[in-house]
């Protein structure tokens, strides 16, 4: 045969396919390698997202918790208003028939003005105390935003 034996061709074809296999076999290991890597790299990111889920979770709770805490608060605040408002109604209510009891008083005091002499006073002015000439000093403070100094 063309001076090749058949044992050479058989021999060189098997020489081919194991350099070929070698080199497939390179291909497949940087593919793993990269696999590998890619792997780890997955985990890390499943890992990551782990505790974030956790970190959301704890985050809701404590959310759910102190829209609670605003719930109740802002429901005793809210009673509390209430209380105020009925307390100031009852204040306004009660607003005529004061005025009424001082228009009276004054009137009497003035029918007792009118009858008790000019020069006399019917009471001696007694000494300021402490506390009304410190509720004057307090009265004649400046006033800051609606509040006294």
């Amino acid at each position: 045969m063309f001076g090749l034996s058949f044992g050479m061709v058989v021999e060189g074809s098997v020489s081919v396919l194991l350099a070929v296999t070698i080199g497939y076999c390179v291909v497949l290991n940087s593919r793993l390698k990269r696999l590998h890597a890619d792997r780890d790299t997955l985990r890390q990111m499943v890992t990551d997202l782990v505790q974030a889920t956790d970190l959301a979770n704890t985050a809701v709770k404590e959310l759910k918790t102190t829209a609670v805490e605003a719930d109740l608060v802002l429901n005793a605040r809210l009673e509390e208003a209430e209380r105020f408002g009925i307390q100031l109604a009852n204040h306004v209510a009660a607003g005529p028939s004061l005025m009424a009891r001082i228009a009276k008083i004054t009137s009497v005091a003035q029918a007792r003005d009118s009858v008790v002499p000019a020069a006399e006073e019917p009471y001696p002015t007694p000494a300021p105390t402490r506390l009304q000439s410190a509720l004057q000093q307090l009265a004649a403070r400046e006033r800051i935003r609606g509040n006294a100094a």
